[in-house]
């Protein structure tokens, strides 16, 4: 068991370090909130008929039915329209910086939700350090490119905040659910909101710049950054620490900053360095 546990931990470091390249390669051509929709229409499909054709059991029961409200709207509303919305102000690696606080919101939620799992002096001198280096590469997105890349770091962050949230409670309320279908019924759920945003402010999906690469990206993320990577996801969340497997950010920020250096050119001034190394000091 061990074994499959650090294997799955590596192959989502990997693939989820890669989707940071993909979700900015993609918004070269498409909207930030098509284009997260639109991953999250396709993503569900093989998931559901996998669960139909498996006879796994739906949720059932009032508690069941809000954890899975919460984590669609959490998770995959929320966290990936922030998500989106800020990589289209800010670089992939950037991007991939911030969201290393996602572990560090994690702890405080835990700390609450999650009996066994409580602060103790030294997380909370992780957490710190963590906002610290979040507060140096604010300074310096104001200082480059102003209130619009500002605004997308805070994205970002908030993005971070709402993620570790809704993997705190399926942590804490989700152990009787099959994994499948604790990732295909969120992001269904999650999915018609982004769609209405994209519609209302972006207009319709099908006269947007349809470029092989765009087609490339979107398929990846949905079939293999969400369809495969969040079934698993979610089968290690339920087999070890919830603040645990929030680590993953040393792998994929990693992963995300050299892929974003060798393939898009991407460079970081020594606030965003100091800033993401004080982050990763602090997990």
């Amino acid at each position: 068991m061990r074994n499959r546990v650090l294997l799955a931990w590596v192959f989502l470091g990997v693939v989820w370090g890669s989707t940071w390249l993909f979700i900015k390669v993609g918004l070269a051509d498409l909207p930030p909130f098509t284009f997260a929709a639109l991953r999250f229409l396709i993503a569900p499909v093989p998931l559901l008929l996998a669960i139909r054709a498996r006879r796994l059991p739906w949720p059932h029961g009032a508690a069941e039915w809000r954890l899975m409200v919460s984590n669609g709207v959490l998770a995959f509303t929320v966290g990936y329209g922030l998500v989106f919305w800020g990589e289209a102000r800010i670089s992939s690696g950037l991007t991939a910086l911030l969201f290393t606080m996602y572990p560090l919101f994690g702890l405080l939620f835990a700390h609450v939700l999650v009996p066994g799992e409580r602060l103790t002096p030294r997380k909370v001198s992780g957490v710190l350090l963590g906002l610290g280096g979040v507060g140096l590469i604010f300074g310096g997105q104001l200082d480059l490119g102003g209130p619009e890349t500002l605004a997308g770091a805070a994205a970002v962050v908030l993005a971070a905040a709402s993620s570790a949230l809704s993997t705190v409670m399926v942590k804490a309320r989700g152990q009787k659910i099959d994994a499948m279908v604790l990732t295909a019924v969120p992001m269904a759920i999650g999915c018609p909101p982004l769609l209405a945003a994209a519609l209302v402010l972006e207009g319709n999906p099908l006269a947007h710049h349809w470029t092989p690469r765009a087609w490339l990206s979107l398929l990846y993320l949905a079939f293999v950054g969400s369809s495969l990577a969040f079934v698993i996801w979610y089968w290690l969340v339920k087999r070890i620490e919830v603040t645990r497997a929030q680590l993953m950010p040393l792998v994929n920020t990693l992963v995300a900053v050299v892929m974003g250096w060798l393939i898009l050119g991407e460079s970081h001034g020594w606030r965003d360095l100091t800033g993401g190394a004080a982050i990763l000091l602090g997990l």
